[in-house]
């Protein structure tokens, strides 16, 4: 059979994916647009073509991660209000940022923040989306917003420092209850095993 030609939609598609993997890893500065599009399996003049620059690529890369989370905080919430729906959206957040490609993106979006509008901007669209999430879904004040998103900000350093793993007194004070933090881990290791069971494939598939 022969393989059917792929869209620019389908390979945007597949450049962001490839993206998030890449700049997870080495963030902003440290992430070539050659790697990306030796990942996706394009050419690195075709990358420039959909994309324009390294930047508008990172910001479409953010803007993904962002948008992942804002459709999952608002899928788990849906028929819920209050409490119910704040605890709902901050579970979810706990797991997505399990995944250390989302987190890390985040991260990387975060530390190149300060020294580019054009990131800053990214960054402050997903703040500003999940907020308007969040009052519509709990109808709290902006002292219980500014407490979710410092919650939020506490789960992104837990999940980059592995804290779950520390058994100490310290450690576990910080964390969730115990029944959500076996939750979470078990989420990880879900995703460790597809992300396992992505590279043997990818070993298999013929030069």
């Amino acid at each position: 059979m022969v393989p059917s030609r792929q869209t620019a939609d389908e390979r945007r598609t597949a450049v962001l994916a490839a993206a998030i993997s890449e700049f997870a890893r080495s963030g902003y500065y440290g992430t070539s647009t050659e790697a990306i599009a030796v990942r996706a399996g394009i050419s690195q003049p075709y990358l420039f073509r959909l994309f324009g620059t390294k930047k508008d690529l990172f910001v479409a890369t953010f803007d993904l991660v962002g948008d992942r989370i804002i459709n999952e905080l608002t899928r788990v919430s849906e028929g819920l209000e209050g409490e119910e729906a704040q605890a709902a959206m901050g579970a979810a957040y706990l797991q997505l940022m399990q995944d250390p490609d989302l987190l890390q993106v985040q991260l990387h979006g975060f530390a190149a923040a300060p020294a580019d509008t054009d990131i800053a901007r990214s960054c402050r669209r997903t703040f500003e989306v999940l907020q308007e999430v969040f009052f519509e879904r709990t109808h709290g004040s902006d002292e219980d917003l500014q407490k979710f998103f410092a919650m939020g900000m506490l789960i992104n350093v837990m999940a980059a420092i592995d804290l779950l793993s520390v058994s100490a007194h310290w450690a576990q004070s910080l964390c969730q209850a115990p029944e959500k933090a076996e939750a979470i881990q078990t989420a990880s290791q879900v995703l460790e095993a597809q992300r396992r069971a992505g590279e043997a494939a990818n070993q298999e598939v013929p030069a």
